[in-house]
């Protein structure tokens, strides 16, 4: 895979390193989970305020120079520590934000109470993306008094809401953030004990389609059967989004190809919770359904509720719908795709409108070269097999936010989480045995940059 930058006792040495500082990682981790570090409006920003202070606290503590940072939004923190003369620079991201817990009745155990159980730490943030934090400290605790690199890390707070002051804050502070090999701790593994780079990201787009037909609403038994209400036609426009095999029917749209790994419906249906009986939908192979292709997915509509309707023809409906494209494609062509779809499809005149609620750009990585032949040199050091190279379907706009930045930098996707960590959903957690390896591997890839030829 690679030319040996380091001997076996040197990377023994590390996994013994990091072995002795895990209690203390855990510990800080499980007090960084009990922060409520939620980014959206509805919740209580001091919490945020909170998470970047400890956060920076933690990397002052390490000897980083460190700044809290605003841009418009919410507060980042950046640490910066010089390495040896000469030695590369390694810029190292994470997010301190959160998703918001949902209902407390849908955990086992409080979400801001770190929870142990079988291995594993529940919490809403203990994997994400608070380990990635975590797994960068222990990185830096590894090579305390000797880094073998020179370090900036990043942490953002507000991923979860879409990074939206993130390209002010590059473009303001990106002389401090430039590296040659910038690291995102925010992906996942391809499963327990088999690590993966993450190579590729869908796109999104995110739409409301607003169909009215009338200017009040009218009582449905006067004028049904002549009149339209908006309901109705807004279903039958989302109706045509797929065809009947269950594949984006918006023409215009880029499909991509994924990975040859191996995955069948059997661990899809395990991974995602699919109902017996509720069938697999598109053509392709699944791996190309989940991570290269269109997906079209209503996430709300905004209608009257069964319990609250009357029998009136309803004026005006609406529905959001979660776009994911291809990793190439552009965003703006896929929302210029769409609205030729609605307009086409719009039934008995209906008005409609389609608006673009949120967009982020796919990535699609060049991973070839020595960075990333250290990259996989260390994952197999601290796994003791090597990792696959694996995309994901969701969306992470910031790292083609980097990418665009930092043109000639590695970017590096990796991450903390495995097929069951659950985040975003009620009983998100973190498995102990793997967070280890991931800070294994994030110190001996710091090692093995330090020590690659001048």
């Amino acid at each position: 895979m690679t030319d040996d930058v380091l001997t076996n006792d040197q990377i023994s040495a590390l996994k013994t390193t990091v072995a002795g500082l895990m209690p203390g990682l855990r510990k800080d981790l499980e007090d960084l989970t009990r922060i409520p570090s939620v980014s959206l409006d509805a919740f209580d920003q001091a919490h945020v305020e909170a998470s970047a202070e400890a956060t920076a606290a933690l990397l002052r503590a390490e000897g980083l120079e460190v700044e809290i940072v605003r841009e418009g939004g919410r507060p980042a923190v950046i640490g910066h520590i010089d390495g040896p003369q000469g030695a590369p620079t390694v810029m190292l991201y994470a997010h301190h934000d959160v998703q918001p817990p949902g209902d407390d009745a849908d955990w086992d155990s409080p979400p801001f109470e770190p929870t142990e159980r079988d291995g594993r730490v529940y919490g809403r943030g203990a994997a994400d993306d608070k380990a990635g934090i975590m797994a960068h400290l222990a990185a830096l605790r590894a090579h305390a008094g000797n880094l073998p690199v020179g370090v900036t890390v990043f942490v953002e707070g507000e991923e979860e809401i879409g990074s939206d002051s993130l390209p002010t804050l590059l473009e303001v502070h990106g002389e401090k953030l430039r590296a040659d090999a910038i690291v995102l701790a925010d992906s996942t593994n391809w499963a327990i004990g088999e690590p993966a780079l993450t190579t590729t990201l869908r796109g999104l787009i995110r739409v409301v389609i607003t169909v009215t037909t009338l200017d009040h609403g009218i009582h449905s038994g006067m004028f049904g059967g002549a009149v339209p209400d908006a309901i109705t036609p807004l279903i039958r426009i989302l109706a045509t989004l797929h065809d009947d095999a269950g594949d984006v029917a918006i023409a215009g749209l880029k499909s991509g190809t994924a990975s040859d790994l191996e995955f069948d419906e059997a661990r899809l249906r395990e991974e995602s919770g699919l109902l017996d009986g509720v069938e697999v939908i598109g053509t392709g192979t699944l791996l190309d359904r989940i991570w290269a292709k269109p997906t079209a997915t209503v996430i709300g509509i905004d209608a009257p509720s069964v319990a609250k309707s009357s029998n009136t023809l309803v004026p005006t409906a609406s529905a959001k719908v979660s776009i994911r494209l291809a990793p190439d494609e552009v965003p703006l062509e896929a929302y210029a795709a769409v609205q030729r779809h609605v307009a086409a499809h719009t039934p008995w005149g209906a008005k409609v409108e389609v608006h673009l609620d949120d967009q982020g750009a796919g990535f699609d990585a060049d991973a070839n070269g020595p960075v990333y032949d250290q990259a996989r040199a260390a994952f197999t050091d601290a796994w003791g097999v090597e990792p696959v190279d694996i995309g994901v379907g969701g969306s992470i706009p910031f790292v083609a936010s980097f990418a665009e930045k930092f043109p000639d930098a590695a970017i590096l996707v990796t991450g903390v989480e495995d097929p069951d960590t659950r985040a975003h959903g009620a009983n998100e957690s973190l498995h102990l045995g793997e967070f280890e390896k991931v800070c294994v591997a994030e110190a001996v890839l710091l090692a093995r940059l330090g020590a690659m030829p001048r």
